[in-house]
């Protein structure tokens, strides 16, 4: 518990066998009631450095892409009764030591999404992100600020913080199940009114990290403009899109029966 509130750190997985337990490790266990682990039917041995470390860890037996992992993390917290969840990839991307402060930018307000910006303070290029992925992200988060009426430093950190009212109230269930999801929650959560922070965010790239390639990046970066020009539309009265219905699909928030680790 953290100021009376139930946290609980989400991981992703997918082929993360080299780096789940350092990140693991680092976790301020103290602040952070349950970590679980959605293994999205990795060809290594995540699963079971995973159990080895007594983590919760749920097992995709296909494969239903990083958004379809974050629909299963999401699901599982609010399940366990989270007030505040916690992605965090286990590839060490991102340092798990700026967990408190996430977390406290939530349950100490006034933030009900928190990112862990890599752009903020500066510091993207010196922890190793590739030029071109650098000069696209800032290139999309300016479109995109403009399409969204926002000022977020960035759209595209994988690092995040969000309240149970957030994940109850966005129909997460009408994302997509690829990278694009991460986009489509922040247009949603944009729509919604919630406040976002941004704490700045030290990243580090290397060869266990997860990226995506080039030509992957290429579509990601359409289909990420394509979300934030639905907004606009949606905002203005010229589109209706599924993902920003009230009548979208939502989370199953039902609380979990008992508190022994799973495996589906």
């Amino acid at each position: 518990m953290f100021h009376g509130k139930k946290v609980v750190v989400v991981m992703p997985a997918y082929n993360a066998a080299r780096t789940i337990e350092q990140t693991y490790r680092e976790i301020p266990l103290d602040l952070v009631d349950e970590v679980v682990v959605t293994d999205d039917a990795s060809s290594d041995e995540t699963v079971e450095v995973a159990k080895r470390l007594n983590l919760r860890t749920l097992v995709h037996q296909k494969n239903r892409g990083y958004g379809g992992n974050q629909k299963t993390c999401y699901t599982e917290a609010l399940r366990l009764g989270a007030d505040v969840v916690v992605m965090l990839h286990p590839d060490y991307q991102y340092t798990p030591a700026l967990l408190p402060a996430m977390i406290g930018m939530i349950t100490d307000g006034p933030f009900d999404a928190v990112l862990g910006s890599r752009v903020l303070g500066g510091r993207a290029r010196a922890g190793g992100m590739p030029l071109y992925k650098y000069v696209a992200n800032r290139v999309l988060t300016a479109t995109q600020n403009l399409l969204c009426g926002a000022k977020l430093s960035e759209y595209h950190t994988g690092y995040r913080a969000f309240s149970r009212e957030v994940l109850e109230a966005l129909p997460l269930l009408e994302n997509s199940d690829d990278f694009v999801f991460d986009n489509q929650m922040l247009a949603q959560i944009l729509y919604h009114d919630f406040e976002i922070g941004e704490v700045s965010c030290p990243a580090a790239y290397f060869e266990e990290a997860s990226s995506i390639n080039f030509q992957r990046s290429v579509r990601y970066g359409f289909g990420v403009l394509g979300v934030s020009c639905q907004l606009f539309l949606q905002r203005r009265g010229l589109g209706r899109f599924s993902i920003f219905s009230p009548d979208g699909r939502r989370l199953e928030t039902a609380p979990a029966p008992t508190a022994a680790a799973a495996t589906s």
